[in-house]
């Protein structure tokens, strides 16, 4: 969907969905059980089928279950994801355990994540509070306003290479061990960090005894690589779409913001099982503590949903060019677009 056409659609009351949404925020200990154990016996399988494949030499059924490991660790990190907001299971104790031992092997910071993640729900959408927990963002103006240095390093950040191959490294294999951005916010993001990687190197330690470490490095870098992207992926497409919302402070508002600038990833029924709905990023916006496993039964009962900020798989490639916000037009442009607009001028 397009700009013109979200903004043209009959404009849902954002504050009257949150209230509905509230009948679905209960989670089943049963269901979530259910959900790790589809998840994590795969993705244990298919790591020991890889690990037999690599030793055997069968190099073409290792390559080929790369795919699906990634698929079992991004749904695990998904998983991670709905603890980190208290949807999972019923209590808190519970979503927090399980958050934390997958953060072990998705190398991501439970608890310091989880505070993170908070602030990129409470502050999406909003060109004021920018900078945590998003994609960097400017708008026309901030770009134009930039030395020709300052726009190039932009570019460069935009760039898909970079965006989707570099990025993903850097994020799940750097930045994820050192917090550095949270040096002011006290010892908690280190100690989450810390204790993290202390695990991650247990469990590595572990592997490599067991295994050795270029067989260990074979099987499992790859698989958390091509998992980081397409975490990346995902997330960029949430809230990276041509007719998502941004607004400075006096008009901005988290429930317009969670439910009009954030997408509706419509993807076929494999990809929409390997990211755990998280493709309903509207709704999850508005409502953070339905488990994922309930957002279909939103789309089921309000069928209304399903009409905003759609956009599908196809769809979602072309979004890649899209770097800039216009405060004029209210819409994401690409560099492109802006050059356009130039020569016409």
């Amino acid at each position: 969907m397009t700009a013109q056409d979200e903004r043209a659609a009959p404009r849902l009351d954002a504050g009257r969905l949150a209230r509905l949404l509230n009948h679905y925020r209960d989670a089943n200990t049963g269901r979530g059980i259910f959900e790790l154990a589809v998840t994590a016996v795969p993705f244990v399988i298919a790591w020991a089928l890889m690990a037999l494949a690599f030793y055997r030499g069968y190099i073409w059924l290792y390559a080929l279950l790369m795919l699906p490991a990634a698929g079992f660790l991004v749904r695990l990190f998904l998983i991670q994801h709905d603890c980190g907001h208290g949807a999972f299971l019923p209590n808190r104790t519970g979503n927090d355990w399980v958050g934390r031992i997958i953060s072990v092997l998705t190398l991501t910071p439970y608890d310091h994540w989880k505070r993170s993640h908070a602030i990129h729900h409470a502050t999406a959408g909003n060109l004021d509070r920018r900078g945590i927990g998003d994609v960097d963002t400017l708008t026309v103006e901030e770009y134009l306003a930039r030395s020709r240095w300052g726009r190039l390093r932009y570019r460069f950040y935009r760039h898909p290479v970079v965006m989707f191959g570099i990025g993903p490294m850097y994020l799940f294999l750097v930045q994820s061990r050192v917090p550095l951005g949270f040096m002011s916010k006290g010892w908690r993001p280190w100690l989450s960090a810390m204790s993290t990687n202390l695990a991650v190197a247990a469990a590595a330690g572990l592997m490599i005894w067991a295994m050795g470490f270029w067989p260990f490095l074979a099987i499992h870098l790859p698989v958390v690589l091509l998992g980081a992207t397409a975490g990346v992926w995902l997330f960029f497409i949430q809230h990276q779409f041509e007719a998502t919302q941004w607004s400075k402070s006096d008009s901005w508002s988290v429930q317009d913001a969670a439910l009009h600038g954030s997408s509706y990833y419509e993807l076929p029924p494999v990809l929409r099982w390997f990211s755990a709905n998280i493709g309903v990023h509207h709704v999850h916006h508005l409502s953070s503590r339905i488990p994922y496993y309930r957002l279909p039964e939103v789309l089921r009962d309000h069928p209304e949903l399903r009409g905003v900020g759609r956009v599908t798989l196809l769809q979602s490639f072309k979004c890649v060019s899209l770097a800039l916000w216009d405060e004029k037009r209210r819409q994401l442009i690409s560099f492109r677009d802006l050059r356009r607009e130039y020569s016409a001028a």
